[in-house]
């Protein structure tokens, strides 16, 4: 059992790789042995984590908008001409939309959903034959979907379409989990609590206050995510498939 946790020599690809959890999670593989492609819509800010990770091993960037069918079908052919076998995907990229009830425009709804569910479905589909080529029985390809505790609890902000979207993306992990699973490919998902990231950058400067209302005392950091999804890309979770890991430092269990 003493390799339970490698994943060196697997092929990954992480949507929104280019910063915040999408960036930690492409690090980790990459620290660990893994190649590893990252796409992000802002090319300048994906070739700079590329230059970045590319130093700690294999890292390549591959430019996309992931908000059309289109731009998921383009990218998916750019990994499959690179690749035969892709043994993990992340689906991290997303957006969110925040207004008031009476103001949410259909604007922001559709941007939200199209980049949190139907982009992250589509994707799977088409890289699905790489993931098939991949998996083996003993150690199945693996899908992670990047959801949110704001999925599971009350938020307590006014992002109805983020929340909704990311609800959705745990219910179609079970779904999907269950119905790849013969295929050899576990698809899980992580609901991240507050995590450090373009997305939030806007609350850290009371970094501080926020880590304490966590039951563990603190915000999530680098280590946290990359480890959770080494976790699920490893051998030790070969059996787990269909489920959403709160990865929040107690936020769920605190809110009752």
């Amino acid at each position: 059992m003493k390799n339970l946790f490698d994943i060196s020599g697997k092929v990954a690809v992480v949507t929104g790789g280019s910063r915040g959890i999408g960036a930690m999670i492409a690090r980790g593989f990459v620290e660990n042995g893994v190649k590893t492609y990252i796409t992000a819509r802002k090319e300048a800010e994906l070739r700079e984590t590329e230059a970045a990770l590319s130093v700690l091993g294999d890292c390549t960037a591959l430019p996309s908008d992931l908000s059309s069918i289109a731009g998921v079908a383009g990218f998916a052919d750019a990994i499959r001409a690179q690749e035969e076998k892709v043994h993990i995907l992340v689906n991290n990229a997303g957006a969110t939309w925040g207004a008031s009830i009476d103001e949410f425009p259909e604007s922001g709804w559709d941007k939200t959903m199209d980049l949190n569910v139907k982009s992250l479905f589509f994707l799977t589909q088409h890289l699905l034959p790489a993931l098939r080529a991949a998996g083996t029985d003993e150690d199945p390809a693996r899908v992670i979907n990047i959801g949110s505790i704001n999925g599971i609890t009350h938020p307590r902000m006014n992002n109805y379409a983020y929340s909704a979207s990311k609800a959705a993306v745990h219910q179609l992990t079970r779904h999907l989990g269950a119905d790849l699973a013969p295929q050899h490919i576990n698809v899980n998902a992580i609901a991240p609590g507050f995590f450090p990231s373009k997305m939030t950058a806007h609350l850290l400067d009371h970094e501080a206050e926020l880590g304490a209302a966590f039951p563990r005392g603190r915000l999530g950091d680098a280590e946290d995510a990359a480890g959770t999804a080494i976790y699920l890309c490893s051998r030790a979770s070969a059996w787990l498939t269909g489920q959403t890991i709160a990865l929040d430092g107690g936020a769920v269990a605190f809110a009752g």
